[in-house]
């Protein structure tokens, strides 16, 4: 089943059931080395209680590992979502959902209560939009807290790089770190990377993504006018890039993430083109097609094409070509990636060499097994700093489709343009980072006219 694009995916889950942290602000944060509650009871804060918070929370409730996890707080902006997901978490898991009303919280400065509802050692899910994940990152290793954080972690060079600060700082405060690109605990996937580092499909020369579906997510009409502009670009995060990184953040970091996995290297630049067609009323920022080439040091490639427009052929794959052989990363979505390699270019029976077993063991569950088991046994886990370099990267081929111009690794690295700056200060009064035109749509990127920025003011 395609998780994140039929009822049972993150997102669905509702329906269905300023600058990095100095160093000096964190030196006097202790962290067990394991998870020390007296009862070994791990308590989980989430904060952001949308489809994918809810579904994350989900799943660490969900987890097999011996020891009670329990969820004692929740955060959110909307108080219908906050209510919502309480009420459905509580519905599937019963009493290991312990969190009153007194630890609920609603505002942009709810994290902080939520997590000052944990010890050092528990858990934060952190499922807000991604703009504010350095925020809420920065205040969890303050309280000396392992995080799981949705994807994507970054949306822009300067939030980049106060991830990667604050990554570093949670190393040394040895706290476990997950981040949800899921198919990196996909085990058909692990055992694929492994047998493609073995040599079986020979040296990579080229890679495929797609993610080709219908616009489901992203495309929004005019803004109500009950409704404040912040509220109404931080619930509908998706159409805005300050927010989300938009669409193409969203959808195919996954993609860009398993291919470069494979690869096991991150390309040094990309080249690529996008448009809008078909989006009548609609005023948010998001193009509806892209076509990236990304490039390897090797000058090996990564194509990737995404399509988000009604009645048009829909496909999610992820190949691999080498000099010996095909690989399969994906085919048909993130669960079950039905991993395979055949002899040659030909993904026919006879030349089919290896396949993963199936069924395969959901990817989504395998993540919070991972880090629970990590937390509990106190063993290395932080995926910290590659979440934020597959983030980067993403938002690489984002800005080369965005201002028609070859864009690198380190030049969006060292972007100046942020796009929401100060979001550690805003209130339910702030204005929005973004300002719509007189004709209430926001600007959008203009490749070839607007070159140095993804979009104009």
């Amino acid at each position: 089943m395609k998780r994140e694009l039929n009822a049972t995916c993150r997102r669905d889950f509702l329906k269905n059931t300023g600058c990095a942290v100095a160093a000096s602000a964190l030196a006097g944060v202790v962290v067990p080395p394991v998870h020390a509650a007296e009862n070994n009871t791990i308590q989980v804060a989430l904060v952001g209680c949308g489809g994918r918070g809810s579904g994350a929370a989900g799943d660490a409730l969900g987890t097999n590992h011996k020891g009670p996890i329990k969820l004692v707080a929740l955060a959110d902006v909307f108080e219908n979502r906050l209510d919502s997901s309480h009420r459905n978490l509580q519905r599937q898991f019963g009493d290991r959902v312990d969190a009153p009303k007194e630890r609920q919280f609603l505002g942009f400065d709810a994290y902080r209560k939520a997590m000052d509802c944990l010890n050092p050692g528990d858990v934060v899910i952190l499922g807000t939009p991604p703009a504010f994940r350095w925020v809420h990152f920065g205040y969890a290793i303050q309280k000396g807290l392992n995080v799981f954080m949705e994807k994507p972690t970054t949306v822009d060079g300067p939030t980049t790089k106060k991830m990667l600060a604050l990554a570093e700082e949670s190393v040394k405060k040895n706290l476990k770190v997950g981040v949800g690109l899921m198919v990196r605990h996909c085990r058909a996937r692990r055992a694929l990377h492994e047998r493609i580092q073995g040599g079986e499909i020979g040296e990579i020369v080229a890679l495929r993504a797609s993610r080709m579906v219908q616009a489901y997510l992203g495309f929004y009409g005019p803004k109500p006018k009950e409704q404040s502009e912040l509220l109404y670009q931080t619930r509908l995060f998706h159409g805005f890039l300050w927010a989300s990184g938009g669409l193409f953040s969203d959808l195919y970091i996954h993609q860009i993430d398993e291919c470069c996995w494979m690869k096991d290297a991150w390309p040094i630049y990309a080249q690529a083109n996008g448009g809008r067609d078909y989006r009548g009323d609609c005023v948010d920022q998001n193009f509806d097609n892209y076509s990236v080439e990304y490039v390897f040091a090797d000058n090996a490639r990564l194509y990737l094409y995404g399509r988000c427009i009604n009645g048009c052929h829909t496909e999610m794959t992820g190949q691999a070509f080498g000099t010996k052989g095909l690989a399969v990363i994906d085919d048909g979505g993130h669960h079950p990636g039905r991993c395979r390699i055949y002899r040659g270019r030909a993904m026919t029976k006879d030349k089919l060499a290896w396949a993963f077993p199936q069924p395969e063991p959901s990817p989504y569950a395998c993540e919070w097994e991972d880090l629970i088991d990590a937390i509990r046994h106190d063993t290395p886990y932080n995926e910290a700093k590659r979440g934020a370099e597959a983030s980067l990267v993403t938002s690489m081929g984002r800005m080369a489709a965005h201002t028609g111009q070859v864009v690198t690794f380190e030049q969006m690295l060292n972007c100046p343009h942020e796009f929401a700056p100060d979001l550690d200060k805003l209130t339910m009064d702030s204005s929005a980072p973004l300002v719509a035109g007189p004709d209430g749509r926001y600007p959008v990127p203009q490749p070839g006219i607007v070159t140095q920025r993804e979009y104009g003011t």
